[in-house]
């Protein structure tokens, strides 16, 4: 009796300290979504491109500079002798406003107002926030976005629609440098 009793002990030994294995999920999904998602976006992206190119040969009196970022911009005023560029934490003071790439007003300078905003700790749509990167005190640039790097799919909620490319003009009134305020 005593080995059949060992003999059960042994072997619930062995089977509770097998490892456990991991459960199949009781359905499987493809990618065949974010594929479809991902391949709408690079044609939207190439049409939006293309239009934003057309726009530049229709207007060659301006420099276009193409961003490392994915917009194009041309300098208004350009300011060679200020040399303070914004960086993380400083405070810009500056006005904006927010066209089509055709040119219809969405959003006026009066409509939006002066905005101070403290480099990359507040919110702002990338493309804007990646622009001012790029501007110092007394500049003003016009940048044309694509929409996924204005607000891209849902729009702002008001004015601006479904990836709707943009076009914004930006005049940088002022750079706090953050160090000062220390």
């Amino acid at each position: 009796m005593s080995r059949i009793v060992t003999l059960i002990v042994c072997t619930l030994l062995l089977v509770a300290c097998k490892s456990p294995e991991a459960r199949r999920p009781v359905s499987s999904k493809s990618g065949s979504f974010i594929d479809a998602s991902v391949a709408r976006n690079i044609k939207l992206n190439e049409k939006e491109q293309s239009y934003i190119k057309k726009l530049m040969k229709e207007n060659p009196d301006e420099n276009y500079i193409a961003s490392e970022n994915g917009f194009w911009y041309y300098y208004n005023i350009k300011q060679a002798d200020s040399l303070i560029s914004p960086d993380f934490g400083d405070i810009i003071n500056f006005n904006y406003d927010i066209k089509t790439l055709n040119g219809q007003v969405i959003y006026s300078k009066d409509d939006i107002k002066t905005q101070n905003y403290v480099m990359d700790k507040q919110e702002l749509f990338s493309g804007l926030r990646e622009g001012l990167k790029l501007m110092k005190a007394g500049e003003t640039v016009t940048f044309m976005f694509p929409s996924q790097k204005a607000f891209g799919y849902y729009g702002d909620e008001n004015r601006i629609g479904t990836n709707v490319p943009l076009l914004c003009e930006v005049s940088v009134n002022s750079i706090i440098d953050n160090k000062q305020e220390q």
